[in-house]
């Protein structure tokens, strides 16, 4: 049985993913962790979900835990994740990350700590999501330079990144496949009089409103003809299964940096 520590336990992503652990097997909630100031610090974490008694009691610092799990989920900020990914290698604990928004600077973090546990970072964990990053490579090797490609993404009023990692990701996805760097290519949104669109730009759209758990869409569009690829999350279940996978494919890893193509086995399509 392998045990589990999630981080932001209190909040919406913190809960389902604990629902998910819950539904598991293999996998058992043995921490939980939330900011120290929160009120429901010392609460029975099953209880605060409503799954009934569970005896993991909500704690405010991961120090607090660090020997009460194999592998850390966290869905919470850059700063926050870089932290955790430091003490967790420290002491050889494994740590599945769903955080967006994690530069450069970070990337390099998450690669240092990985020389010394095994972490599975992705910016989206749904398994359709990571089946759409292989089909956007195939769509974009075979459809080259002869179509316009626009990144249009949406998710709830909530969110405090934009464009998504997600979405950024498939435009890295795409971008790669074409032999273009996105750093130079991305449009972030237009405005004015912004001239003819120049076919080598990768575009990006963003939508912030109400609850939208997200979607996602990348068109390749040509002179009479488009193709979109498309993934509409309903639920945030599916994230947090996905997450779940991780930890149970992480079991047998002992240091290396992965992502969801590693555990979905998806580059074997490449």
């Amino acid at each position: 049985m392998q045990k589990i520590a999630v981080t932001g336990a209190a909040g919406r992503m913190g809960r389902t993913l604990i629902e998910a652990i819950s539904q598991t097997e293999g996998l058992q909630l043995s921490a939980a962790i939330e900011v120290p100031d929160s009120s429901l610090i010392g609460a029975d974490v099953g209880e605060l979900i409503g799954l009934g008694k569970s005896g993991v009691k909500l704690v405010g610092k991961l120090e607090d835990a660090i020997q009460d799990f194999d592998t850390l989920i966290d869905f919470t900020a850059p700063v926050a994740t870089l932290a955790n990914a430091r003490l967790c290698a420290e002491h050889g604990k494994k740590m599945v990350i769903g955080t967006t928004g994690i530069d450069d600077a970070g990337k390099a973090e998450l690669q240092k700590a990985a020389q010394h546990t095994a972490i599975m970072w992705a910016p989206n964990m749904s398994v359709g999501v990571n089946l759409c990053f292989a089909l956007l490579d195939i769509a974009a090797r075979v459809l080259g330079d002869d179509v316009d490609i626009e990144v249009y993404e949406a998710h709830h009023k909530h969110k405090v990144d934009a464009p998504s990692g997600t979405a950024l990701r498939m435009g890295e996805v795409v971008a790669d496949a074409l032999g273009r760097d996105l750093a130079r290519c991305a449009v972030y949104g237009r405005e004015g009089q912004t001239g003819v669109r120049d076919r080598e730009t990768i575009g990006f759209a963003t939508v912030r409103a109400g609850d939208i758990v997200g979607e996602h869409t990348v068109m390749f569009a040509a002179e009479g003809e488009r193709v979109e690829i498309t993934h509409k999350a309903s639920s945030r279940m599916n994230f947090a299964r996905g997450a779940t996978r991780a930890c149970l494919w992480l079991a047998d890893k002992q240091t290396g940096l992965f992502d969801m193509q590693d555990v979905l086995q998806l580059r074997q399509l490449a």
